[in-house]
């Protein structure tokens, strides 16, 4: 597999704004480099090295596109209005109006919330989603051992920076916490809760769309992020964001399912 040197450039990206489309130019599989460090590697069609972690993230994303598995939808007008008229998650998705995501593994305190105690999230209680669940965490330790077999030092550097976590708030060996999300274009944020030294891990099913690419503007490199690919990248170092997602035809979704390790829960 090539290696791609990441060269930092200036750019005035601020956290909140919004990416507008931009093509990418990492599309094809490749460790990614910067400076003398080797920081992740993208790939482009993850199938092809690891078919049994593809197989349970398509497992996984069924699951997800399902009103089998609870969601917590943005709150924009059009959509609100259409659940409070009685429609389902599918219907609404049918519609193109729907963007939402879940988490699973565990949920930090919150004292703004009036939250002052760790939780595992309470999509764990849904018995419905427990085919979804167990699918996600199956695919945890395909991660694992593919960030084992693709970069060796680092698996070894996020199982150590992840070791003061204890095992009631893990998710899988690595990792504390997964997201999905359905049709969301992230703004530019780094995710500072996550522990340092450790990589997220980022899946992508997407369906007649367009855009939904990963952009980290430190580097001006945009990942094209097609279905059945996987990023492994240090989420919490760079700025980055997602750009906009366009279905290109009815029922068009880009979904990124993703891994990783919030910092709140290290003992």
């Amino acid at each position: 597999m090539e290696t791609i040197d990441l060269v930092k450039v200036e750019h005035s990206r601020k956290i909140g704004e919004v990416c507008e489309f931009i093509e990418p130019n990492v599309t094809k599989s490749c460790y990614l480099r910067d400076g003398d460090e080797i920081v992740g590697v993208y790939l482009e069609d993850a199938s092809e090295m690891f078919p049994k972690l593809s197989q349970l993230m398509a497992i996984a994303n069924k699951e997800f596109l399902s009103d089998n598995v609870p969601k917590a939808l943005l709150k924009r007008a059009d959509v609100i209005q259409r659940r409070w008229a009685g429609a389902t998650s599918k219907e609404a998705l049918a519609a193109g109006t729907v963007q939402y995501s879940t988490i699973i593994g565990s949920v930090p305190k919150r004292k703004l919330m009036r939250r002052d105690y760790h939780n595992r999230s309470s999509v764990h209680a849904v018995k419905s989603a427990q085919t979804f669940i167990k699918a996600m965490l199956m695919a945890s330790t395909e991660i694992d051992s593919a960030m084992h077999q693709l970069l060796p030092e680092h698996r070894k550097a996020h199982k150590e920076a992840v070791s003061g976590v204890d095992d009631e708030w893990m998710f899988g060996e690595l990792f504390t916490s997964s997201i999905s999300n359905f049709n969301i274009s992230a703004p530019f944020h780094r995710d500072r809760a996550n522990i340092k030294q450790t990589l997220n891990a980022i899946y992508t099913h997407r369906h007649n769309s367009e855009g939904g690419c990963l952009y980290v503007p430190d580097y001006d490199a945009c990942f094209s992020m097609p279905s059945g690919s996987l990023l492994f990248y240090p989420a919490w170092r760079n700025v980055h964001a997602v750009t906009p997602i366009k279905p290109i035809h009815k029922g068009g979704y880009r979904n990124s399912l993703v891994f990783y390790a919030i910092g709140a829960f290290l003992s």
